[in-house]
């Protein structure tokens, strides 16, 4: 994966941290905490991959498990048709609510094929592309 494309993934999951000011809506609230966790796991992987950090294969790992878990979360999070004026998400999300679903079962499955797959800094890039894949997948057609 090309170093920009890096950059773009790290930073259209960054924006999310930004637009956590003045939810009201609980609901809404713990979906974009699920979101910020797992923009944030992501950041740690990116970080690595752009050489800002050491490279260090058990906490890559742990990041993956990390965002896994929270990709989990994602479809039970989006149950309710939760909405506040600083959600990104969609309406169409529930008009789609089956593919929607299967796109963040995605981002989890891909995740979890990941874990334990970092052991060198050139595993990195690679992982990065394919998690990023599903999120784009699912942040192109589902979020503002």
């Amino acid at each position: 994966m090309k170093k920009a494309t890096i950059a773009v993934t790290l930073i259209a999951l960054g924006t999310a941290a930004l637009a956590h000011g003045g939810v009201k809506n609980k609901d809404v609230m713990a979906r974009m905490e699920v979101m910020k966790t797992i923009g944030d796991q992501m950041k740690i992987v990116g970080s690595m991959a752009k050489g800002q950090t050491a490279f260090d294969a058990a906490a890559a790992n742990a990041a993956l498990t990390e965002v896994a878990a929270q990709a989990a979360q994602i479809a039970p999070m989006f149950e309710t048709q939760a909405e506040d004026p600083k959600s990104e998400a969609l309406p169409i999300i529930w008009q789609q609510w089956d593919d929607f679903a299967k796109l963040a079962s995605d981002t989890e499955i891909a995740t979890e094929a990941l874990i334990g797959s970092i052991t060198t800094e050139a595993d990195l890039a690679p992982a990065l592309g394919k998690i990023g894949g599903t999120c784009k997948a699912c942040h192109s057609k589902y979020r503002e």
